[in-house]
Parts: structure tokens; C-alpha cells; sequence
């Protein structure tokens, strides 16, 4: 028993010896702290992913669209004209009081009122509608509007995320969730649905003119429409008119009241060279556009341009492919004269070309 308490005292004496020296020499070491245990309550959690930011930035300029029209109701022995109510939704572009919606929103209204996010209902003017891009311009008289956060150097990518706000179904501001799957033409050669960005971020009746935005809040561009086929289910297929297109679409509705459109009235496919080579991947070069087709006493039919011969440049313009073309054409004031540059048989040729507007139907 003795020696036992003598060992134990001389392992405690070394012990502390061991550790006077640790502190007298590595003075260091005693800012180390050990790892205290704490309950799964008590453990700190990452912070959530959210788009609240994003949605207090957009939300409050996203205002409710309600329209009311009369038309005339065919059911029965004899036909009555009776009220039709629409519901739709519209972004605040501008402290002046423009609204950007849908014309399929708006078509034929008799009364339209827009109904904001901090309680104000507030009659709107139609000012213009555009039946291609599928927009119309509201116009309301209030102060101290809120703005969608606007970027005209935006330039969205596929794969990025995007919210659409709206008012669907009249349930109240609600938020969708999804990705750009195409960006869309943002220029006048827009053929409307078909050219417009595809996202799969919800679109149901009355999320239609409602504003689709990145996650900074930035508009990115205007709801339009669900992708549907006869017959068939399509899911994750939404619309939306490109942010620019939007734009452009506005500005020339608030000057002009309505928008014009120029053409050539040809078809064409983008070639690599001379011979007429189609242009199959996207890393080959594109020489111009060959024309397949002239429509019978277009602009192109006019100045004598034949199938076969390839445009190389537009007002002296060079131009990367197909889209660009028809954007530059599209957008030229109608009755302007272009000179096109083509290549016929090996010989080029500067072609003055007067551009008509296209009309629709």
C-alpha cells in the first residue's frame, strides 16, 4: 500500500512538473481551446437560399390587371350582349405611370383598373398594343410609383434562375420558380411566341404581364404564356418577352401608338460560302444568306433580287446570322432605301432596295 501511494504521488509530481515547464516555454499553446459538445439544437444553421431580396425589390411594382367588355353571348333563343370580366397582371416600367401588360390581356376592353400592392386601385388608359409581341401599354395618373429594377445592358443567360410574380387565378401576388431554357429573339423580326424566351418558372391564367426577374429583382422579361399542344400535356414550357424586346416594343407604342415592321419578303438560309453550303453547326462561319424564295411583288421582287443570290451585307452591315439579318431589315423604317450587298454566280453586286412594312393577315 505504501509503495503504491508513493508511485501515484511521483506520477503527480511529474505531472506537474511536465506541465509547469509546457507553459514556461511554449506560452503559446495556451490559447488553444478544445472543442466543447453542443445539442443539435444549439448548433448553428447555414443560412436558407432564399429570393426574398429579389422579391422585395420587383414585387411591389407588379400590380393586378381587371378589365371588364361587353360582348355578346350566343347561347339561348336570342342573343344578349352581357359583361365580361378578365384578370391579368402588369409591371410599373416608369415613374410617369406606363404599365407594361399583355394585348391578350387587354384586347377589347371596355374598362380597365390596376390594382397595386400598397392598396391603391387606379383606372389605366390603353395607350398602344402590339398583336406580334403580344404587349400592350397602360397609362396611369398616381405619384410615388414603385419601378421594376431595370438593367438595358441585362444580358440573360440559359440556365439562370428566374422568378415570374404575377396574380394567378386572382388568389394574390404569387411567385414562380424556374430557369431560362432560351433567351429568344429581342429584336423586331420576332415572329411572337415561337421567338420568345422559354423558361419553366410557372405561367397559369392571370400570371399573364407579370414581371419575370432574375435573382437580384432585375426584369428580365414579360409572362406571356404556357406552351400547349391540342390533346396533349405539356409541362415546363412558359414564355416570356425578352426584357429588350419588351422595351423597344414600349417605346415605340408611348410615340407612336402602334409598331411598324419592315421586310424583304424572301426566305433564305444561312450558308458558309459561295456555293450555298448550309450552315449545320455553330462553330462554322457564316459567308451570308442565300435566298430560297421571293415573294411575287415584294420589296425584293421589286429590285430584281433572284433565288440563288446571296446577301452578304445590309446598309454596307455585316451581320453573324440569320436572326441578326432579319433584326436589321425589321427594324429599318419602312419605305427606307437599303443597299444590299449580294454575291450572284461569283459577282458581287450592290442591289438599292426599298424595305415595305409588314402587315399582318
Amino acid at each position: 500500500m505504501r509503495n503504491f501511494l508513493l508511485f501515484t504521488l511521483k506520477s503527480v509530481a511529474y505531472g506537474l512538473a511536465l506541465a509547469l515547464v509546457i507553459l514556461l516555454f511554449f506560452p503559446n499553446l495556451t490559447g488553444i481551446s478544445l472543442p466543447t459538445w453542443k445539442s443539435s439544437a444549439e448548433q448553428a444553421e447555414p443560412a436558407p437560399v432564399s429570393y426574398a431580396r429579389a422579391v422585395r425589390r420587383a414585387a411591389p411594382a407588379v400590380v393586378n390587371v381587371y378589365t371588364r367588355s361587353r360582348v355578346i353571348d350566343p347561347r339561348g333563343f336570342q342573343p344578349r350582349s352581357i359583361e365580361r370580366q378578365e384578370l391579368g397582371s402588369g409591371v410599373i416600367m416608369s415613374a410617369k405611370g406606363y404599365i407594361l401588360t399583355n394585348h391578350h390581356v387587354v384586347s377589347g376592353a371596355d374598362h380597365i383598373e390596376v390594382a397595386l400592392q400598397d392598396g391603391r386601385w387606379l383606372e389605366a388608359v390603353l395607350i398602344g398594343q402590339d398583336v406580334i409581341s403580344d404587349l400592350a401599354v397602360l397609362y396611369v395618373e398616381a405619384d410615388n410609383l414603385p419601378v421594376i429594377p431595370q438593367d438595358t445592358m441585362l444580358d440573360p443567360q440559359v440556365g439562370d434562375v428566374v422568378l415570374a410574380i404575377g396574380n394567378p387565378l386572382n388568389l394574390g401576388q404569387t411567385i414562380t420558380q424556374g430557369i431560362i431554357s432560351a433567351n429568344g429573339n429581342t429584336g423586331l423580326s420576332s415572329r411572337g411566341y415561337i421567338d420568345f424566351m422559354r423558361m419553366d418558372a410557372a405561367i397559369n391564367k392571370g400570371n399573364s404581364g407579370g414581371a419575370l426577374v432574375n435573382t437580384n429583382g432585375t426584369l428580365v422579361g414579360i409572362n406571356a404564356a404556357a406552351f400547349q399542344l391540342q390533346n396533349q400535356e405539356i409541362q415546363g414550357i412558359f414564355f416570356a418577352v425578352p426584357y429588350q424586346l419588351a422595351q423597344n416594343i414600349m417605346q415605340k407604342l408611348i410615340k407612336h401608338g402602334r409598331v411598324t415592321r419592315s421586310h424583304l419578303g424572301v426566305s433564305g438560309d444561312a450558308v458558309v460560302n459561295a456555293a450555298g453550303d448550309k450552315l449545320v453547326s455553330t462553330g462554322q462561319k457564316m459567308y451570308g444568306l442565300a435566298l430560297t424564295a421571293i415573294n411575287p411583288g415584294g420589296p425584293a421582287d421589286e429590285a430584281d433580287l433572284q433565288i440563288g443570290d446571296v446577301i452578304l451585307k445590309i446598309a454596307g452591315e455585316q451581320f453573324s446570322d440569320t436572326r441578326q439579318a432579319l433584326n436589321l431589315i425589321a427594324e429599318t423604317a419602312p419605305n427606307t432605301e437599303l443597299i444590299l450587298t449580294i454575291d450572284r454566280n461569283g459577282q458581287i453586286l450592290e442591289v438599292p432596295t426599298v424595305v415595305r412594312e409588314l402587315r399582318r393577315g
